[in-house]
């Protein structure tokens, strides 16, 4: 595995893979890496031939400035975890690499209100965080495809989105999300569960299960006020819980019938917030 920190040589890098014909797939992380990233690192090379990761913990997505300062940094475990999963190239990025002074980064597109719902709504800011470090870091790798996880639905949504309306020249790959056996998606920010916590955490998974089974014969606002009951009775702290068109995350209302429908849900574990979805009708496109 290569390791770089400097966008230059790492574009040399790439250039020379590139003459080889060879297609890159590229995968975005903060680090703290887990199954679910090596599930996607495994998934881009059986893809293309040649994998390719990114750890930058990115400051202009977090709206709290204790989230950015106590996300885990484990850079020496992650790039074993890497070589293990035999990833061709690792990009170690400094802020000043990512935003250079002088350089504007930010990302203007017409979402209406696809990045104000869930967790646009609350955590303002972090979906224009989460587009601008995307697409710098797009720049800067220029990969054939991207591969993203389902867990962050909305987050993937986006950068469909964005692909679409720039017209930008990557095919994004979604990936199914990588759970623990009692369900419990895998999430970095699993390690900062308290034991009690952890043991209370899979009732989202287990929510979402019960709505899948009770959607078509429930309401979807009857759904939602069982499903965040679920949560409360599990001694977690429901955030939100939407029924939404998997295309527009608009929330479903009684009578509507969407071809592709998504039940997302952000709920408080002590301290700790996780989200998680599953789709109730239809399928990633």
């Amino acid at each position: 595995m290569h390791l770089f920190t400097l966008n230059e040589t790492l574009a040399e890098h790439l250039k020379h893979v590139r003459s080889r014909q060879q297609r890159v797939a590229f995968v975005p992380t903060m680090g703290a890496l887990h199954e679910g990233h090596l599930s996607l690192l495994r998934l881009a090379r059986s893809r293309t031939g040649f994998s390719m990761c990114s750890i930058f913990v990115n400051p202009t997505q977090f709206d709290r400035q204790g989230d950015l300062d106590g996300y885990p940094r484990m850079l020496e475990r992650d790039a074993r975890l890497l070589e293990q999963a035999e990833c061709d190239v690792l990009f170690v990025p400094s802020v000043d690499q990512v935003y250079p002074t002088g350089l504007d980064t930010r990302v203007s597109l017409s979402l209406g209100e696809m990045d104000r719902v869930m967790e646009g709504r609350f955590r303002p800011g972090h979906f224009s965080g989460m587009l601008q470090v995307v697409k710098r870091l797009l720049d800067l790798t220029q990969p054939d495809e991207i591969v993203m996880g389902q867990k962050d639905f909305q987050q993937f949504t986006l950068v469909a989105e964005m692909i679409r309306q720039l017209h930008l020249p990557h095919q994004l790959v979604v990936a199914p999300t990588v759970r623990e056996p009692d369900g419990l998606a895998m999430s970095s920010r699993n390690l900062r569960l308290t034991p009690e916590f952890r043991s209370k955490a899979p009732a989202i998974y287990e929510c979402l299960q019960i709505v899948r089974r009770s959607y078509g014969a429930q309401t979807p606002e009857s759904l939602v006020a069982e499903g965040m009951q679920i949560l409360e009775r599990a001694g977690l702290r429901p955030e939100y819980l939407n029924i939404v068109d998997g295309h527009s995350l608009a929330d479903l209302r009684e009578g509507e019938q969407r071809e592709y429908v998504v039940a997302c849900v952000a709920a408080w574990a002590g301290e700790v917030r996780l989200i998680d979805n599953l789709i109730l009708r239809g399928h990633i496109p």
